[in-house]
């Protein structure tokens, strides 16, 4: 087993690693943390459970290992990645689909016109033709072809200069209209990349498949607020019987980062308002006011515990910042109390290789901590 994970987390041998990091987001944890944890306390035929599964990885990782996982996550962004990287679609499908809403980009050939200036300097006409037609015709919630398109049109969304769509842009965090339009000015990317979409796309579809389709045991991947689709789990007990071994998860730190401005971009592309906003109102002001903060995980946590076995693992890495991990520990005594405590320090230096620095943002981050409680 554990030379199918190295092979998995450390190189691009198979179909499950070329998959497994899938879609860059934010202030995600590393895939190999995720495989590593569901490899140790878990057995092949578990459930795992993670509620904030961000882009899924613990989800892949139980999937990938024989296990079943549910995973839920209210960003459209993470979910899609998610949803994808554990059923992709056709390849054949999904680039004849590529192909129709490439010809049919001039429809657009006069709004672009009408486009505030971050996107002509963020895009060439070409590639914001087709993003407006993909934009307005990709049917991503509901068609497996349209959702895979499109998350594969988010993953290079914005990228550095020859790698992605756009402008000289970070990967996995959305920059704001004016400063990138100013940073654009003032270090001489005044023109943005004269990018063919149709190539650009049909070679990076080409690279993902190239190994093939993973090979994975069901899972659910669920795009939902928490709180509500738990509660409706523990009340359907009946629908609903599985039992979780793991709880493996990472909730948002509380103010740190702004989820919804961070991927205002992305979010735009599926549909969301052309200029960036704060936390959307999908979030309630939840990861910012520690008040919600608390109600937040408090709810959360209650009812997966009412979801898990009696011997079970919960293990949840957070911020070890003053307020979220009180807050964050206090509530898992509260909802486990007979499991056993274990604290663990994930102290982040210059070296530490963390996913945010994997993808542009090498500013050092607050210390980390694993909190974890067995029974």
């Amino acid at each position: 087993m554990t030379n199918r994970i190295e092979q998995i987390t450390k190189g691009y041998k198979t179909a499950e690693s070329r998959w497994a990091r899938f879609g860059p987001y934010y202030a995600m944890f590393p895939v190999e943390f995720a495989f590593d944890v569901v490899n140790r306390y878990t057995k092949e035929g578990d459930y795992i459970l993670d509620p904030f599964a961000g882009r899924f990885s613990s989800i892949y990782a139980a999937s990938t290992l024989g296990r079943h996982g549910l995973g839920i996550e209210i960003s459209p962004v993470g979910w899609l990645y998610g949803k994808v990287k554990l059923s992709p679609a056709n390849k054949e499908d999904v680039i004849d689909r590529l192909y129709e809403i490439y010809r049919k980009r001039n429809y657009y050939n006069r709004y672009i016109d009408k486009m505030p200036e971050f996107y002509r300097l963020c895009y060439c006409d070409d590639v914001l033709k087709f993003l407006l037609f993909a934009r307005n015709n990709l049917d991503w919630q509901k068609c497996d072809v349209d959702a895979t398109l499109m998350s594969i049109i988010l993953v290079y969304l914005h990228a550095k200069i020859g790698e992605g769509l756009s402008n000289q842009m970070r990967m996995t965090k959305s920059m704001g209209m004016q400063y990138s339009i100013d940073w654009w000015k003032k270090n001489g990317f005044k023109t943005p990349p004269k990018v063919n979409p149709l190539n650009l796309l049909l070679s990076k579809i080409d690279w993902r498949y190239k190994k093939g389709y993973p090979k994975l045991t069901s899972s659910e991947v669920i795009y939902a607020d928490s709180t509500i689709e738990l509660e409706n789990r523990v009340q359907d007990s009946i629908k609903y019987k599985e039992k979780y071994s793991l709880l493996l998860t990472s909730p948002p730190y509380c103010g740190i980062t702004d989820y919804h401005a961070d991927q205002w971009l992305r979010l735009w592309m599926l549909g969301d308002d052309e200029w960036p906003r704060s936390t959307g109102d999908i979030h309630k002001g939840r990861f910012v006011d520690k008040e919600k903060y608390y109600n937040l995980l408090d709810s959360v946590f209650s009812n997966s515990s009412k979801l898990m076995k009696e011997h079970s693992t919960i293990y949840v890495r957070t911020d070890k910042r003053d307020f979220t991990y009180s807050s964050t520990l206090e509530i898992l005594k509260r909802h486990f109390p007979n499991h056993f405590l274990e604290i663990v320090d994930k102290p982040l230096t210059i070296d530490s290789k963390t996913q945010t620095k994997l993808y542009g943002d090498k500013t050092l981050k607050p210390d980390e901590v694993d909190i974890i409680l067995t029974r």
